[in-house]
């Protein structure tokens, strides 16, 4: 039977937002080589025209294009040889360096009959039909060739390592990414790169940029950035997680038509439709009771600001009410502008601690002006959340959300209902006090590593901030479940944007609050979903089309034109309902908690509209548009 329109969408959107580990790929591509599907050739085939693509996008004619692949000996290369020799069978001048001591038999064969050339760098190379370096002198003098026809190519292939390798580059592959990449973090550049302005070749990564561990997402060593990925079949864990997906660039998805139906990925991203199924929508017989009530413990004699930030958006959030506890100062401040506010504890669905509260050793070095009982309601509120724990009722009092001060508050234990939400920094205190050794450089370096760890230390559930976020929490399983959410720009890197964050996952548990009685993992869905309508209202707010990951474009093999087709549109759409263009515009924490509601409208207008509504909403150019579909140019 023929799937639906709307069943090939679910099932896109699930491929685009779903990774797996590389042990998975082998086995979802293992059924169709023994069915004797081309996967190589398809694959050659799909960069190809994305390789098409990306140069008539650059203003480049493709046939006559300086094209230079750096091919490894694996399956990689041997994609990168078989596009390669389509390449070079349309006009372009090709050449293959060769970075192994082989090359893939089938692909260099075709690309030899196409008229490409190889190069070999290593002395031991036994290619067929490719001179190998005689010595170290030579083979020094190749490389110096190699890098020279990499700099002035108009676009470089990068097929030297595929999904199999493990740890950092070595050898002469390394020695390639040193010169032609990065030899090691983030390249210091705005977070809109713009490929169009750049002095360097245009890179395409065959299925992931060498350099990058593929399932722990870290940048082991020396790396080559990528303008454009082509990944095969499936996502990689690598594509999705910080810091090595800010180096993939844009991400083409080839769709193998793989049945990942029985296989939990490694990895998942929030999108527009989960975050819609996970808003509470207004009921007819519904109280401000039953919509939600957030309690906050936010702000403090030293830092008031914050707890007006973290009312804000909890009370933008979609909930019936707030609760302020906190100094007589601060909540005079937050009735200024939220009236409606109620002062004082009573019942709630959810608690939000420790945004704008200081640390003991800030409060202690602050003296008396900085004394108030904001850290006492806290440390009690935190070891009831215990108590339940040990007592086997962890749904008897509301989840939790603790943030900045509340952090050295810990108990030594908590549960899945409690939401921890460090950045890197604090990330690094909190493993420490639980016997870890590490720095806020380390926990950047390797964050999946350091959530994972926290969460087990803690048993609480994880939200590492990041321009890409980390939620990592229980999964009912003995592995954990983690989730991404990029969709925000680096705008947010501003004072306050946490507070924001805070009250906006306080208000998304407390409309939830039933579900999370029956179910504690839906923790981590609930919190990812708070912190991409935080991004989607930051986005708002700066009026620009910057994220800091979006989901890939899919490329239907069978019709390659209309991926063509696609990224045509995209261009030509340049500016199209912005007002404020690719970057955007400056942002205050203020801005992000005014424009929740609107997010929060435009998220659930994802769920109560149909398919061919939302498709209709693309070509009119609306919000919908703007935010959901392609939300940038295409690289």
């Amino acid at each position: 039977m023929k799937p639906s329109p709307d069943e090939r969408r679910e099932a896109r959107r699930t491929l685009a937002t779903s990774a797996y580990s590389a042990d998975m790929i082998r086995s979802l591509e293992q059924p169709f080589l023994d069915d004797g599907v081309p996967l190589m050739r398809i694959a050659a085939g799909s960069l190809a025209s994305v390789a098409d693509v990306m140069l008539t996008q650059a203003g480049l004619e493709p046939a006559g294009a300086r094209i230079v692949l750096l091919a490894g000996a694996g399956n990689n290369g041997g994609d990168g040889l078989y596009a390669s020799a389509d390449l070079a069978g349309h006009g372009a001048d090709v050449t293959v360096v060769a970075t192994g001591r082989s090359l893939h038999q089938g692909g260099l064969d075709a690309l030899l009959r196409a008229g490409g050339v190889v190069t070999a760098l290593d002395p031991q190379a036994a290619i067929p039909g490719c001179e190998t370096p005689s010595g170290p002198d030579q083979a020094s003098e190749e490389m110096d060739q190699a890098l020279e026809l990499c700099r002035q190519a108009d676009l470089i292939i990068d097929a030297m390592t595929g999904i199999g390798l493990k740890g950092a580059l070595r050898g002469i592959p390394a020695a390639l990414a040193v010169e032609l990449g990065m030899e090691s973090g983030l390249p210091d550049r705005p977070a809109w790169h713009d490929p169009a302005g750049q002095d360097r070749p245009l890179v395409l990564a065959v299925d992931t940029p060498s350099g990058l561990d593929v399932d722990e997402g870290t940048l082991p060593g020396a790396y080559i950035p990528a303008d454009v990925t082509v990944t095969m079949g499936a996502m990689k864990p690598c594509l999705m997680l910080p810091p090595a997906a800010y180096v993939c660039g844009r991400i083409v998805l080839v769709d193998f038509g793989f049945d990942t139906s029985a296989l939990v990925p490694s990895v998942s991203c929030m999108s527009a439709e989960d975050c819609a199924s996970l808003v509470r929508a207004p009921r007819v017989s519904d109280t401000k009771y039953s919509r939600g009530v957030v309690g906050l413990v936010t702000g403090s004699a030293l830092y008031h600001g914050a707890g007006l930030l973290s009312s804000k958006a909890a009370a933008n959030g979609n909930v019936g009410m707030i609760r302020y506890c906190g100094p007589e100062q601060v909540g005079d401040l937050i009735l200024q502008e939220l009236p409606e506010t109620v002062l004082g504890r009573g019942r709630v669905e959810s608690w939000v601690l420790g945004s704008g509260v200081p640390t003991r050793q800030a409060q202690e070095a602050a003296g008396p002006q900085g004394q108030d009982d904001q850290r006492d309601l806290i440390a009690d509120i935190l070891s009831r959340q215990a108590a339940d724990l040990d007592e086997d009722e962890a749904a008897a009092d509301p989840p939790v959300v603790a943030d900045a001060g509340a952090l050295d508050l810990l108990p030594d234990r908590l549960g899945p209902r409690t939401v921890l939400t460090p950045h890197a920094g604090e990330m690094a205190a909190l493993l420490n006090s639980h016997g870890e050794n590490v720095d806020g450089d380390q926990v950047m370096a390797e964050p999946l590593h350091w959530a994972i760890r926290a969460c087990q230390l803690t048993g609480a559930t994880i939200l590492l901030k990041g321009a890409i976020t980390l939620v990592v929490g229980e999964d009912g399983t003995d592995r954990p479940r983690v989730m991404t959410t990029g969709f925000g720009p680096a705008w947010l890197s501003t004072a306050g944007s946490g507070d924001v964050l805070s009250g906006t996952i306080g208000a998304m548990l407390a409309q939830n609050a039933g579900p999370i009685q029956d179910d504690a993992t839906l923790m981590v869905d609930l919190t990812a979903a708070a912190a991409f309508v935080h991004g989607l209202a930051g986005s708002l707010a700066s009026g620009g089309r910057q994220t800091g990951w979006e989901q890939p474009l899919i490329f239907d093999p069978r019709k390659p034109q209309d991926f063509a087709d696609l990224v045509a549109q995209d261009s030509q759409q340049e500016g199209h309902g912005i007002a404020l263009g690719l970057m955007g515009q400056p942002i205050r924490a203020g801005q992000v908690a005014d424009a929740l509601p609107r997010a929060i409208g435009l998220v659930m207008s994802r769920a109560a509209g149909s398919a061919d509504q939302i498709d209709q909403s693309a070509q009119e150019g609306d919000d919908a548009s703007l935010f959901f579909e392609n939300s940038s140019l295409w690289f």
